[in-house]
């Protein structure tokens, strides 16, 4: 089979197949996927940390970190591999990214609130790391 024909979500399940993941973490890490962008992305177009933005962030935060603990069952563990760590350096990341935001928007710093979008995007740009490490991998073992 060529992976590099598949899409993300598509290749996610297929490679959860493989290793007889359950089908649901394929779905909740691309919920977090979806909820994260949504947050950073909605963040980054307006120009200003809202609430809303803040409520985006927590629920990839969860999403990812019920998906991962799914993983961490699969698995017997974490796996100390690009995208064992990092995943952990994301979801930790993502956990000081909701943090910050709320102090931000708690504090009401014009400053920070129109300036927030910069980490953000950052976070969701390290975040993208273990979400696609995967299908990269699997691509790379597809065309060896």
């Amino acid at each position: 089979m060529r992976h590099r024909d598949k899409g993300g979500a598509q290749l996610w399940a297929h490679l959860a197949r493989e290793v007889g993941m359950p089908a649901s973490v394929t779905v909740i890490i691309t919920l977090a996927l979806l909820f994260y962008s949504i947050g950073v992305w909605s963040e980054r177009i307006v120009g200003r940390l809202r609430p809303w933005h803040l409520a985006f962030f927590v629920l990839g935060l969860v999403a990812d970190t019920l998906g991962t603990g799914m993983m961490f069952e699969h698995a017997g563990g974490m796996t100390i591999d690009v995208h064992g760590v990092t995943g952990l350096v994301a979801i930790l990341l993502m956990l000081v990214h909701a943090v910050w935001a709320a102090v931000v928007l708690q504090r009401r710093d014009e400053r920070w609130i129109t300036r927030f979008h910069r980490f953000s995007v950052f976070v969701w740009l390290v975040w993208l790391v273990p979400y696609f490490s995967p299908m990269f991998f699997a691509m790379a073992d597809g065309a060896a």
